[in-house]
């Protein structure tokens, strides 16, 4: 069901929350909504959320914070401190909403974007740096946070959690697990294969599907011809579209998808509807293949300006909480700046470590052939 953004724009103070939902017109999709972009809440027959002021200002928070870290790494691989990076920028209600609905008993699976979804599972933002530096394969436990490892495959980790999924509900527990892909990756076999295993062992895993509309430089149009969601269909379990832009309707929807998992009912698709609105990662130019415009139109839509507008249209926070809150997200970034910046170099032959639990005789071969080498640099200072 989708609300009808440009209808619903009186405060809830004023006439109460509208009431049920309808379908967009024109070139607007179909997607559950629950804050319209101009920040006024509205109700959907399915999914309700009632949460408190400091719940929303929380929400607010982590949004803003998962921002600036974004955008301080983003600068740190400019000025050449790291090797490459992949921007969030945009997507953050999909990735918070999604992330707080989870419990810390849930396991989640990513790719290599989830930043604000590790936010969210307590995983420090400095330790997702080092694979991007190229210091550490990851930075941190994933069995401490339940939050896997990033995953550079892109799909792979779709068949991991089902298969964590299914041994999950041998186990008896009542947790349940989120895999993270995007637009693109639902054209990977992965993903196929995992939707197939998931629904014929009905699995309790959450698809998170974040459609930011460009799978690189390919437009989802050149994905599919149905809308995401619906493919889910046709392995035998529901789907839905939510408003990306929108952490409040994320948040209801993700965690009616995980409640579903955890009592049985399967696994289930949820397509975050959002955009984009940097580079695919800091190798890209997307000036060359989308239209300023296009980004225009969706900076409207801005999460993080949204749940603002609600704040202060609901009075519920000030100016002495937004100032506060530019202060801690200043700290932030200058932690990372001078974490990364000290970040200690691996040793040279620690790449050959944990290759194989045993050893192997063509790694041990391969070491002392680079040690060597590297000996040669030494014995040339000498001289």
């Amino acid at each position: 069901m989708t609300v009808d953004s440009t209808a619903a724009r009186k405060p809830r103070r004023s006439s109460g929350k509208r009431a049920g939902a309808k379908k967009a017109t024109g070139s607007e999709p179909e997607l559950v909504q629950l804050l319209t972009p101009e920040g006024d809440r509205v109700e959907h027959p399915d999914y309700a959320i009632d949460l408190t002021p400091g719940e929303l200002r929380g929400l607010y928070r982590d949004m803003v914070l998962t921002r600036r870290f974004d955008g301080e790494a983003t600068t740190l691989q400019r000025q050449g401190e790291l090797g490459l990076w992949a921007s969030l920028l945009g997507q953050e209600a999909a990735q918070i909403g999604s992330g707080r609905a989870t419990r810390d008993d849930d396991y989640v699976f990513p790719t290599y974007r989830e930043h604000g979804v590790a936010w969210c599972r307590g995983v420090d933002p400095v330790n997702l740096l080092g694979m991007f530096r190229g210091v550490n394969n990851g930075g941190w436990d994933p069995n401490e946070n339940n939050f896997h490892l990033y995953t550079i495959v892109i799909g792979s980790q779709a068949l991991h959690a089902t298969g964590y999924a299914m041994g999950a509900a041998m186990d008896g527990t009542d947790s349940a697990v989120v895999a993270y892909f995007g637009d693109g990756a639902s054209s990977q076999g992965d993903v196929a294969e995992a939707f197939t295993f998931a629904a014929v062992y009905n699995a309790p895993v959450v698809f998170f599907c974040q459609n930011n509309q460009w799978a690189i430089s390919e437009p989802t149009e050149r994905q599919t011809r149905v809308p995401l969601y619906q493919r889910a269909q046709g392995y035998g379990f529901p789907g839905v579209r939510v408003d990306g832009n929108d952490v409040l309707a994320v948040l209801a929807v993700t965690r009616a998808a995980l409640e579903r998992a955890r009592t049985g009912q399967g696994p289930m698709l949820v397509e975050a509807y959002t955009y984009r609105m940097g580079a695919h990662t800091t190798s890209d130019d997307p000036t060359r293949y989308r239209r300023d415009e296009e980004r225009e139109l969706w900076e409207a839509k801005d999460p993080i300006l949204r749940l603002r507008a609600h704040l202060e249209k609901e009075g519920l926070a000030d100016e002495a909480f937004f100032t506060a809150l530019e202060a801690e997200s200043d700290a932030l970034a200058k932690r990372v700046r001078d974490t990364v910046r000290t970040m200690p170099d691996p040793e040279p032959l620690a790449m050959f470590e944990h290759t194989y639990a045993d050893g192997h005789a063509l790694v041990d071969e391969e070491r002392a052939q680079f040690a060597a080498y590297q000996a040669s640099f030494a014995d040339e200072e000498s001289n």
